[in-house]
Formats: C-alpha cells, structure tokens, sequence
C-alpha cells in the first residue's frame, strides 16, 4: 500500500552534499525494443480497475468566469470583463481523486469543505464522479477553499482566492484521523495531497506516519516543505524542479544534477526513491543503490500546465496499486501527465486516452492513418464539416485475406472516408480465445493502414465498438452479410442519427479460422 503526502510550514533548509550516484540515459524514444515496452504498459493500463486509491488533502474548488473585455474602466486602469459562461471543477486533492476515478481506479477521497455553497458545489461534483467516493468532514467555521479565476478567452485577468491556511482545529483534526483510520483497511494506495490549505498539519501527518508504519504500507510523499527531513521514512518522494532545489540547493537542470539532487532528498527522506518531476526535461527516477533513469518528457503541444502534478500523482498511484514496477509506474505517470498538460485548464485523463498515447507509441513509425479515438473524432468532425460521407468497418482482422479486401473495397465504395476499427489484443483474446490473436495489434493496425481502402485506423479495447461509434457518429456502419441489421451493434444509433447499415455479401472460401486451420494452427 502507499500514501502520497506533502506537508505545511517549512521547517528549513537541507545544506548541500557531494554524491556518487550515476546518472543512466533512458532514451523513451530510440530503444528498438520500445514497442514492446509500451504494449507491457497498455496491459498493465487495463488492470487499472483492481486499484483502491485513497486520497487525504486538501479539496479545492475551481472556479472560472470567462468572458470578453472590450474596454477599461473608467473608475480605474482595469479591464471590464463581460461574463458569458461559469464553469466549476475539482482542485487540489479532489483533483487527484478524479483523477483516479478517470483512469478506472476507485477513488476515496478524505478532505475538510466547509457548512456552505461550495462545499456543497463540491459535494455534487464528486456525485456525479463514477468511481469516487466522498468522505469528506465538514468543518463548521471553516470556509471550503476556493480560486475563482476570472477569464478574457484563455487569458487569466484576476484570481480569488477564499480560504484559510490555519491549521485543522484539535477536534476536525481528530474526525480526520478517525476517518482515515476507518476506511484505511479497504485502500490498496493511499494518497496525501497536501497544498498547504492547512489539512495535512502536523499533528495529522504524523497520526497518518504512524498508522502508515504501523500497517507496514509504503509511503509516497508529494513534498511542499523545503526541509525534506519532514517527511523521513517516505519510501518515495515525488518533488518537482524547483522544490528539490530548495531543498538541497542542487540545482536539477542537467541529468547528473538532477541525479544528485535527488540522491540528497533520499539521504534526507531514508526512502526507497526520488522521482523528481522536471516539466519539460521529463522525469528523473532514483532508487536507492541503482543508476538513475531519465524519462524524457512525452508532453505534446503544452496548452495549460495546471493540475498536471495532480494527473501525475494519481496515475502513478493507480499504476502501483495494479501491480506495477516503480520504473513502470512513473514511464505511465510520465505519459499520462504529457497527455494533461495538452489540454485548457485543470484536467483529467481517462484509461481509453492513456492506451490510445501507448498505442501511437508502438505505432509511430507506421501511417498517419492510424489515431486516437481522440484524434479519429477531431478528423470525422473535419470530414462532416467538408460535406463527406463517413463510413465505420470494426473487427479483428488477424490475417487478412481476399474476403477481407472485399469487404473493406466495398464499405468505402459505400461512402467518402472508410474509418477500421481494430480490437485491441486483450479484446480479441476476450473474444477468440488465448490463443488468437496471431498478430498483434500493433501489427494489424500496420496492416490496416496499408490499405488503399482504409482511411484511418484506430483501436478499441471494449467486446463491442458502440463506444466508440457512439463518439464518431459514422453515416454509414458496414458489416458483412452473415448478419442482420437488427444484429449490428451501433445500427439502431446510426439510422437514429439518419445513418445507413451496410450489409456486405461476404467472399465464399474465405475466413481467418479456416486458415489458421489449414495452417495446422489451434484456434
């Protein structure tokens, strides 16, 4: 088990110190055998489910007023905002619970609100959160911390802040700990997030140390002091750039700095490991006596940076509690939060986003053709937006053979773009048997997007494609003959949407069981 943590006032400064740690280069992106990490890490993502993560911190809640300034005020030299939306998100700690409830983890989250409208707002919006539990104490007297952020577009005019920093009063401090301890038995993780809000002070974190030791669970700690001595016998702590530095007065620029900075906190901490977070240089992960690993950065065009810590937290947390090595939990972490910062404000990822970015991983070097479902809808909406007609063909397509070509020339003569939507591995093993599928799917999707017929290729993880064609809204679903339109899956959802089913005649003779067959191979 695991508990995340960071913590409230400092408590000073860590001196500087020579080490002899070795720094190793992991280069994510020109190892051959890459691939086949990535499809090790797509399994793992799919057993995310098993994780029972249990959050502690400190709940925010995001307010945003976005509008439009046409001129300053006459009163003063300001700008006159003219809202025209209000939206409302978790922060903070519930940020990170959402976070795991995203990623198929359960989430429980243990904070303070307090007895008025946005503890209440927040109540709503972790009840409307599948997978997240709220355990939250209600503290009387205490407002619920809240950042409204006044918006002109994407620019941030003005934020407010309404909160209080003092420590947890002895009586809210004590349902605190009670709370924890009650429901500590059921988490496989748990995580303390800490911004400094006033939830983690110290009588409560110690409580918490103690009931972690006690209970033998590993500790990862997410630090917010600049004396890394607070949070001794953390198996793991998670700093960024800036925290490491001030607490070794290291500085973490270059790999070997990074190295030896995080070798310095886990001289303080007496941990297990250091994974320092270095935003655009990527990761640095270090373990006691073993080299260092360098995860470069796997952000994409970077929109908004904010609560990407929070993604990272909850994503590495998931993954351990699925089983996974330290090593393979931060490469997921890392993927994870590359995938966050690439969208407007605080923001989740879900496990479909996380295996599409594996997916593009194992199939980099092959055509442009083949996309996320997140990119797939971006195409499809430009595609409708030029007038064109989109077609929706789904299956396995282990070995392709003559009734294959057949079909796929017939579904895009049926309409202006053909989209392929492969089972994954796991679905096709679900379906098939253990023994299928005989091509990967990073093969398959080669395959597939090698043909003149085939527009784009994506993959799916679920027994059936209604998901996914539920977010394409293709105008035309195409299934072989051997069905009927009331057995296609997504046919009623299509023709709702003033859509066709195509039925096409199937080749005779042909079909992936029969020559695996004849190959002499079991099925």
């Amino acid at each position: 088990m695991l508990i995340f943590w960071g913590c409230g006032p400092p408590r000073g400064l860590l001196s500087d110190r020579p080490d002899n740690g070795r720094a190793a280069r992991m280069t994510d992106n020109a190892s051959i055998s890459q691939p086949h990490v990535d499809t090790a890490l797509a399994a793992t993502v799919r057993h995310f489910g098993a994780a029972r993560v249990l959050i502690v911190g400190d709940v925010i809640l995001d307010r945003y007023v976005v509008g439009a300034v046409s001129r300053l005020s006459p009163e003063a030299p300001i700008p006159i905002l003219r809202p025209d939306a209000r939206r409302s998100t978790l922060g903070g700690a519930a940020n990170v619970a959402l976070n795991v409830a995203t990623l198929g983890g359960h989430a429980i989250l243990v904070g303070v609100v307090g007895a008025d409208d946005g503890g209440a707002e927040i109540e709503q919006l972790l009840g409307q959160s599948p997978n997240t539990e709220s355990a939250l104490i209600v503290a009387p007297g205490r407002p619920t911390t809240a950042k409204t952020r006044f918006m002109a577009g994407s620019h941030q005019l003005l934020r407010l802040d309404e909160e209080t920093v003092a420590p947890l009063d002895a009586p809210t401090a004590a349902a605190v700990v009670a709370r924890i301890e009650q429901i500590l038995p059921r988490a496989d993780i748990v995580v303390l997030s800490d911004y400094a809000k006033g939830v983690l002070c110290d009588g409560v974190l110690e409580q918490v140390l103690a009931l972690a030791a006690r209970s033998g669970k590993t500790l990862i700690a997410d630090p917010k002091r600049p004396d890394f001595r607070a949070y001794r016998g953390a198996t793991i702590l998670t700093p960024n750039e800036h925290e490491v530095r001030a607490a070794t007065r290291i500085e973490a620029d270059h790999d070997s700095e990074a190295d030896r900075a995080g070798r310095a906190a886990l001289a303080a901490t007496e941990g297990e490991a250091v994974l320092v977070t270095r935003s655009a240089k990527g990761l640095t992960l270090v373990q006691r006596d073993q080299e260092a690993l360098h995860f470069p950065t796997r952000a994409r065009e970077v929109a908004d940076v904010s609560g990407a810590g929070d993604t990272l937290v909850a994503a590495l947390a998931v993954a351990l509690g699925s089983g996974a090595s330290l090593p393979d939990a931060a490469r997921l972490a890392n993927v994870t939060a590359g995938i966050s910062v690439g969208k407007q404000g605080t923001a989740t990822v879900t496990r479909q986003e996380l295996l599409g970015a594996l997916h593009m991983r194992d199939l980099a070097a092959t055509d442009s053709k083949v996309a996320t479902l997140e990119q797939a809808m971006i195409q499809v909406e430009a595609w409708h937006g030029m007038g064109l007609r989109v077609g929706f063909a789904n299956g396995c397509f282990d070995l392709i053979h003559p009734g294959h070509v057949r079909l796929l020339a017939k579904a895009r003569a049926a309409c202006d773009r053909l989209i392929v939507a492969l089972n994954t591995d796991a679905s096709v093993k679900r379906l098939k048997g253990p023994t299928r599928p005989l091509q990967s799917e990073t093969a398959r999707a080669i395959v597939m997007a090698s043909m003149a017929s085939v527009d784009l290729v994506t993959l799916f993880d679920e027994d059936t494609p209604l998901e996914m064609i539920l977010a394409l809204k293709p105008d035309v679903l195409v299934k072989g003959a051997d069905y009927t339109v009331d057995q296609v899956v997504g046919g009623a959802e299509v023709m709702s949407w003033g859509g066709k089913v195509e039925l096409v005649t199937l080749e005779e003779g042909h079909s992936t069981t029969g020559t695996i067959k004849r190959m002499g191979v079991g099925v």
